[in-house]
This record gives structure tokens, C-alpha cells and sequence, in this order.
């Protein structure tokens, strides 16, 4: 399942994706993985949680940021949950190429079984309408 926290900057989505880290960690019976450009959420996700600041991976677009979580998942099947905040900075600001992208995870997510939630720093009313069929919107 493939869940996007949405709103401007400011709005409380990292906050609601640090809330939902320690749930997924709190109910998984496997690993949960956070994904965040820096290293800002160190020290407010839960220790049992893997925390990948994506800088140290040389990640720029939604193709190379696919194979990540591609690999990611290939390489722990156990893994429950991932969790990203600020997607657009890491994959590009362009919403069509976050459909796309989109439409490739969902097939990832539909066969490794695996969850997940992305912030984006956008207005759910600039979406591109396929985006809605791809992704729940909170």
C-alpha cells in the first residue's frame, strides 16, 4: 500500500511520518525503514528503526531513487514499512514523474508486501488525477 502525507511546508508532515515510524515499529513483525534527505529525524525516530540518510547513497531522480527501494526491499524481505520524508527533494519536483514513479512502486509494494509512506511538500489539488488511483492521501 503506498500512503502520501501531503500539504505546504510547515503543515506538520513530518511530524505525522515521525507518529507513524514509531507506530509501524510499535505493530511490525519485521523492520521498518525511514528514508529522509539529512540527518534531521536522528535523534526523533525510534531506534529500532532503520534510518538512511539517502545523501550518503548519491540519489537524484525518481529512477535511481526506484532502485533504491528496489534494492532496499531485494535485500530485506522483512521489511514491513519504509517511510520517506521529503520525497520531492530527493526525486524531483515534476508531479508527472512522481506518477510514474508512483506507478512503479505500487507494483514493488503489491508483490514484496510492503508499506509505504512518502511526504510531499504539494498540494493534493496540483495532482495529476492517476496519482489518486496509486496512492491513499492523508
Amino acid at each position: 500500500m503506498i500512503t502520501l502525507l501531503t500539504g505546504k511546508k510547515g503543515s506538520g508532515k513530518t511530524k505525522k511520518l515521525i507518529d507513524l515510524t514509531h507506530e509501524a515499529v510499535v505493530n511490525s513483525k519485521g523492520n521498518v525503514v525511514c528514508i529522509e534527505k539529512g540527518d534531521t529525524l536522528t535523534f526523533d525516530v525510534d531506534h529500532n528503526a532503520r534510518l538512511v540518510n539517502i545523501e550518503g547513497y548519491s540519489i537524484s531522480g525518481f529512477d535511481s531513487f526506484y532502485g533504491f527501494i528496489s534494492g532496499l526491499c531485494a535485500g530485506n524481505y522483512d521489511i514491513t514499512d519504509i517511510l520517506v520524508d521529503s520525497t520531492l527533494k530527493i526525486g524531483g519536483g515534476d508531479l508527472n514523474q512522481l506518477t510514474a514513479f508512483l506507478a512503479r512502486i505500487k507494483m514493488l509494494t503489491d508483490s514484496a508486501k510492503v508499506n509505504i509512506t512518502f511526504s510531499i511538500s504539494a498540494d493534493s489539488a496540483d495532482f495529476p488525477e492517476e496519482i489518486f488511483k496509486l496512492a491513499e492521501i492523508k
